[in-house]
């Protein structure tokens, strides 16, 4: 079920709804809407307040009943923090604590005031955009292999006027896109195989007007000579595929911006076999290509006057006796050799044959995407995924679009210093340079088979799912490049 957003201006009180959302800071302060309601029964809410059942702290959220003067059946008070600290921060805290809050209600429909809001910087069109994706983010259900938990709610308003309609439509956009990645990510690899990522993507396709799909198969690949991706695969029964998809959103003969993402659909390590514990997670390790793929959804959906080409190379590391080992040495696709130092660094082995494939395009600019290293995590946590550049305008774009849709990132640098740690007697360069800077040397490593292209590199090992046995996809960084898409496509 999607869940429907919409713009209401009625006021609070008077809004007929099964529930009302609205803010209350510290100290007993009270939102605009929150104000009114409490006005219209009575001083309900500081009546409330004054006994501790409501509190101003972020997130605290508290469910009153059946208030005198107000037509709303239930409202639902969510804590701000400090008034002087509100930012846009606390804001998208607030409305993802209302949406889990409001989701536990045997409720269909709601209103939130929470968009009305004043935020420092931000406008009624990312306000009401920001609150949407919470909410549709904690609405979420996986439900393929598993009877989804309940959710009633199929609707919500939020306040707001014609001025952030934009911002609604992109919400239901980007919401499509995070949803699909989300979904990508979280089905089991017995399914999510690299052939099923190219019947999607066809599906796609024949789906929707102005796109065009193209999977390539280990033979035609064979035939580029993509012999690093194609070795990475050799231990699987399942075989890899090159999934390619184009939207042409923008003017013709305009250059295209070009997505990859790093498809491993399950990722054993291969020879390097990974430890039993915690592998299970590994389903995740096609979060890249999940992450470009909803952010091509997202996109088409909201039909973005760009054009744009989306390619995942896709394949199944598994051990096996036909499996590439530590040693081999690869040829890729631009002619470069590789040894292998470590069959479980093959995210790498197969986004290199990707990004040759991809300058064939001519790229206006060229976005890679990948649950690439530990290394990172390490760095940077499950907060901000990692950006590597040598171009420093395309790395603030996107950093920019992280800071504007919360999907944040951090820059990590892309210095030719660390290049000496990917020598190798045997090949041009290996496949690892050990474990100081483990994330930026994989960087490094892309930036041979990127060399003449505005590129960037995000490393998203630590943002592309949530820790766990029960940890579901996040969908990230699909905010943070449709955001980066929208503003070039105002351009």
């Amino acid at each position: 079920m999607t869940l429907q957003f919409s713009l209401q201006s009625d006021a609070p009180e008077t809004t007929d709804t099964p529930c009302a959302i609205v803010g209350v800071y510290e100290n007993g302060t009270l939102s605009s809407a929150a104000a009114r309601i409490d006005s219209a029964s009575g001083g309900a809410i500081k009546r409330r307040i004054e006994a501790g059942d409501v509190s101003g702290k972020v997130g605290n959220t508290q469910v009153l009943f059946d208030l005198s003067g107000v037509t709303a059946k239930r409202v639902l008070a969510v804590g701000l923090g400090a008034e002087k600290s509100f930012d846009a921060a606390r804001f998208k805290r607030a409305c993802t604590e209302a949406a889990r809050a409001v989701t536990k209600l045997t409720v269909k429909q709601a209103a939130s005031w929470l968009s009305e809001l004043n935020v420092p910087g931000r406008d009624s069109a990312w306000r009401v955009r920001t609150a949407a994706l919470a909410t549709d983010h904690v609405a979420y259900r996986y439900g393929a292999t598993v009877k989804p938990a309940a959710l009633s709610l199929e609707a919500i308003a939020f306040a707001g006027d014609s001025t952030a309609q934009a911002g609604l439509d992109q919400a239901a956009g980007i919401a499509e896109g995070v949803r699909h990645a989300r979904e990508l990510g979280n089905l089991p690899p017995n399914i999510c195989t690299p052939k099923y990522l190219g019947e999607q993507a066809k599906a796609f396709a024949e789906a929707h007007e102005g796109v065009e799909a193209e999977v390539l198969e280990p033979e035609q690949m064979a035939e580029l000579g993509m012999h690093s991706l194609l070795a990475v695969g050799r231990g699987s029964a399942n075989p890899p595929r090159l999934v390619v998809l184009k939207w042409n959103g923008g003017k013709d003969g305009d250059k295209p911006y070009v997505l990859v993402g790093k498809g491993v659909t399950f990722d054993s390590g291969g020879i390097s076999l990974k430890p039993g514990p915690g592998m299970e997670e590994m389903k995740f390790d096609m979060c890249g290509a999940a992450g470009m793929l909803g952010t091509f959804t997202a996109a088409v959906k909201m039909k973005l006057a760009v054009n744009l080409v989306c390619v995942v190379p896709s394949v199944e590391n598994m051990p096996d006796g036909d499996s590439y080992r530590p040693s081999d040495v690869v040829t890729t696709m631009s002619g470069q050799t590789v040894e292998v130092l470590n069959t479980d660094a093959e995210g790498r082995l197969i986004l290199c044959d990707a990004l040759t494939y991809a300058q064939r395009f001519e790229p206006k600019a060229l976005v890679d995407a990948a649950t690439l290293t530990g290394a990172c995590v390490i760095a940077l946590g499950k907060h901000a995924s990692a950006i590597m550049s040598k171009h420093d305008d395309l790395a603030e774009e996107l950093l920019a679009a992280g800071e504007e849709t919360l999907d944040r990132a951090w820059r990590m640098p892309l210095w030719d210093e660390y290049q000496s740690q990917l020598e190798s007697g045997f090949a041009d360069f290996a496949n690892i340079g050990g474990k100081p800077a483990g994330a930026i040397t994989a960087a490094c490593f892309l930036s041979r088979f990127a060399e003449g292209q505005r590129w960037a590199h995000i490393d998203i090992a630590g943002t592309a799912w949530d820790d766990g046995r029960k940890g579901l996809a996040t969908g990230r960084p699909v905010s943070l490049l449709s955001q980066w898409l929208i503003e070039q496509s105002a351009k």
